[in-house]
């Protein structure tokens, strides 16, 4: 299904919104597709649904020359479940481009094992900040060191835990900007806005009823593989994980602590080399996480299976019952040296403990219950 959105609709804007409106209706009740391409403030305001933040992304981009596109599909809650899949992108040739994603959660089990049904946020080479401000998100970024040709791309996720039914809505936005850059902690807002601003119209379009954030006007910056410091003493993501000195464990690179459905603690030796890698993954992070398991044949009893358990030689999970419904928390150690000491000689005592510190102390800052531990 197509919306015509060119200059020469004879439709006023008040019947185009009706008329909108009606489709995306017809869309959500019967899961078909609803489809549109166009420019300029009218294919803003109808994008992603209707849910786009358009005043923040004209702050962006501008208000001339943006080209739109836009298509949403599937259900959100009732008998169809949470198969709710929505994106629009919205570019300006000169300015830079800002694509946003709406996922309804937990998504059908039948799709788990056909593909990635949660846009992915950047975790590898940094870590992922909190967004803070009473949101449940994260800032991420691909690059390794700000102010390398790139910079001005960044990675916005916003989680909004449903009132009702153990339902939840991902919105992520993946913005790049020219000339600008992560470094200023300035404009590292701008890159938030049309998350937290969508994530607000998602909620009332979808009738979530989740509890919101406020304003951000301030959020860190995400952290590089040589930001580390001592692990004693630690207070953000890695606080309580103890050092090891079998296994040569000081160092932690970690975030500060916060309602963030995704937390990484990364343990290094004392020149920052890493060892290990303990991650911890909520609401429909975590259903994907363990998705990932039942794509891969031969890894015998996995996360996807048993709420705690030993995956390979170096690795172990954990599970935590979380409240309302919401999908158990999963949290991971692994072998984070490639063919080094930790992978080839474990100590899988260190593993254990420090997976259970680690687990149990993400589980009681988000509410959830005691940690199974292996």
């Amino acid at each position: 299904m197509a919306l015509t959105t060119g200059p020469r609709s004879l439709l006023t804007r008040r019947q185009r919104r009706r008329v909108t409106a009606a489709a995306l209706a017809l869309a959500l009740l019967t899961g078909a597709v609803l489809w549109f391409a166009g420019s300029g403030g009218r294919a803003l305001d109808e994008a992603c649904g209707g849910a786009l933040a358009a005043d923040e992304v004209r702050a962006v981009l501008g208000d001339s020359g943006v080209e739109v596109t836009s298509s949403t599909e599937g259900t959100f809650g009732g008998e169809r479940g949470t198969s709710l899949a929505v994106r629009c992108e919205a570019t300006a040739e000169d300015k830079g481009r800002v694509d946003v994603t709406i996922s309804g959660a937990p998504r059908p089990r039948a799709e788990h094992g056909t593909g990635e049904p949660y846009t992915a946020v950047p975790a590898h080479d940094t870590l992922p900040v909190p967004l803070g401000h009473g949101w449940s998100g994260l800032l991420a970024t691909d690059n390794a060191r700000q102010g390398d040709p790139g910079d001005g791309k960044a990675t916005a996720a916003v989680l909004l835990d449903c009132a009702r039914g153990g339902r939840s809505l991902l919105i992520t936005v993946r913005t790049a900007l020219g000339g600008a850059t992560l470094d200023d902690p300035a404009t590292r807002p701008s890159f938030v806005r049309t998350a937290t601003a969508t994530a607000r119209r998602a909620d009332d379009r979808w009738d979530c009823g989740a509890r919101l954030g406020g304003p951000v006007r301030s959020v860190g910056l995400p952290v590089n593989r040589d930001e580390y410091e001592p692990l004693l003493g630690a207070t953000g993501t890695c606080a309580t994980v103890p050092t090891a000195a079998r296994s040569a464990v000081s160092t932690a690179r970690e975030t500060a602590r916060a309602r963030a459905p995704r937390e990484i603690c990364a343990l290094g030796a004392r020149d920052g080399s890493p060892r290990y890698r303990l991650d911890a993954y909520y609401g429909p992070y975590a259903d994907d996480a363990r998705a990932q398991y039942t794509r891969n044949d031969g890894e015998g009893v996995t996360p996807a299976e048993k709420p705690a358990g030993r995956l390979g030689r170096s690795a172990y999970w954990a599970g935590a019952d979380c409240p309302h419904g919401a999908p158990r928390a999963l949290y991971l150690i692994r072998a984070d040296d490639a063919d080094g000491d930790a992978r080839a000689r474990p100590d899988l005592g260190y593993e254990r403990a420090a997976l259970k510190a680690f687990a149990a102390r993400s589980a009681e800052d988000h509410g959830c219950a005691a940690p199974v531990t292996p």
